[in-house]
């Protein structure tokens, strides 16, 4: 760039600079922006990767400990994993826990082969949904319906006389503003057990609420989402009768 005599380049130079910096600040400031939109429209979660370390943990227990053949698996999110209980609940049923806390159907359906179908259980009870209608997430109840039907056709495409037995979504305190979305798709996994063999849908949440239509608080933890041993006990009077009168001891 050439300049009259005596004329200097300085001051322009800085006004390109000042001009470049203002640029480069406004596309950070556009692209913060678009950042923080994404995460509204889409939340971020644990991906199906993240699972993996817990799913190979449970491949760890099964080498030390091999799960019982005919045994009734538990596979689901945090409900089931924090049901510290479960074991004894069930006797004299034989069941496995396999709840791994955070997931959403679509993981479940994706570690399915391994644990669910590599201890060809003769029944499997679900559950899951809970986190795929949290507040923020995208997914709808017909898709965690669909995912519900991708998980039948997984276990019955290799073990067709394994029985499936999917539990509804809960109500609580901390989603509450999520539960018609929530019945919505356990009316529709209902709808579909009842076209399927050996696929049944259990009803745990009508019983959860009290004569008036309320919500017992001390169904939950403080978070207001994971069960108390008050609601397990409920849970286990509205499952155990059922596993019982078809795999109970004769």
């Amino acid at each position: 760039m050439f300049a009259p005599a005596g004329y200097s380049l300085q001051p322009m130079r800085r006004s390109i600079d000042e001009a470049a910096r203002k640029s480069i600040f406004r596309a950070g400031i556009y692209t913060i922006l678009l950042f923080g939109l994404s995460l509204h429209l889409f939340p971020l979660k644990v991906s199906a990767q993240g699972w993996e370390p817990a799913i190979r943990g449970f491949e760890e227990q099964d080498k030390v400990h091999p799960p019982k053949p005919g045994s009734i698996v538990f596979a689901g999110s945090s409900s089931f994993r924090f049901w510290d209980s479960l074991v004894s609940d069930m006797k004299p049923l034989v069941v496995v826990n396999r709840g791994f806390g955070g997931s959403e159907f679509s993981d479940l359906d994706q570690y399915a082969s391994r644990i669910v179908v590599a201890y060809h259980p003769s029944a499997v009870v679900v559950y899951e949904g809970d986190n795929d209608l949290a507040q923020g997430s995208v997914k709808t109840p017909e898709m965690v319906a669909a995912d519900f039907r991708k998980f039948v056709q997984i276990v019955h495409g290799a073990l067709p006389e394994t029985w499936i037995y999917i539990l509804a979504i809960k109500p609580s305190k901390l989603r509450w503003s999520e539960w018609p979305r929530m019945k919505a798709a356990n009316k529709l996994m209902q709808d579909y057990a009842a076209t399927q063999n050996r696929v049944q849908y259990i009803d745990i949440a009508t019983p959860m609420f009290d004569a008036n239509g309320n919500l017992p608080g001390d169904l939950f933890k403080s978070d207001g989402l994971h069960p108390t041993a008050k609601l397990y006990a409920m849970w286990t009077a509205e499952i155990k009768p059922v596993l019982l009168q078809r795999f109970g001891p004769h």
